[in-house]
């Protein structure tokens, strides 16, 4: 069973959180862009390919260290026990109880504090205040 959250753990999680998805936020836009500029090189080596595979290598190689330091940083929000829903938005939710029954606890980045909740089948959309 998921850990389950009071608010105020959750809260106390909340500059992690903001460090965490800040950073993961930055290398997703670090893969997106070496990655183009892959596609341009593994275009470019189409006519000449003998001068661009060590650049192309290279690229290949920060690509998965990359890909490497966001995977480390889920492992850590999953370790937290939070779960997040949408990276580019910075949505997190924290299982919690409600009335006796499991829901989250909902926060996106820029908010200063968690101040909603929704069903586990409602999403975003369904967010109600606390």
């Amino acid at each position: 069973m998921a850990r389950l959250f009071t608010l105020d753990e959750a809260t106390a999680l909340l500059p992690r959180l903001r460090e965490l998805l800040a950073a993961m936020r930055e290398t997703s836009a670090s893969v997106e862009r070496v990655q183009s500029e892959l596609a341009g090189l593994s275009r470019a080596a189409s006519s000449d390919g003998h001068l661009l595979v060590a650049q192309m290598e290279r690229r290949r190689r920060e690509v998965q260290a990359l890909n490497e330091r966001l995977n480390a940083s889920l492992e850590e929000l999953s370790e937290m026990g939070c779960e997040l829903k949408g990276l580019e938005e910075g949505l997190i939710d924290f299982p919690a109880q409600r009335d006796g029954r499991t829901v989250y606890l909902c926060w996106k980045l820029g908010e200063e504090r968690i101040d909603w909740w929704h069903d586990l089948d409602t999403g975003f959309a369904g967010r109600q205040p606390l």
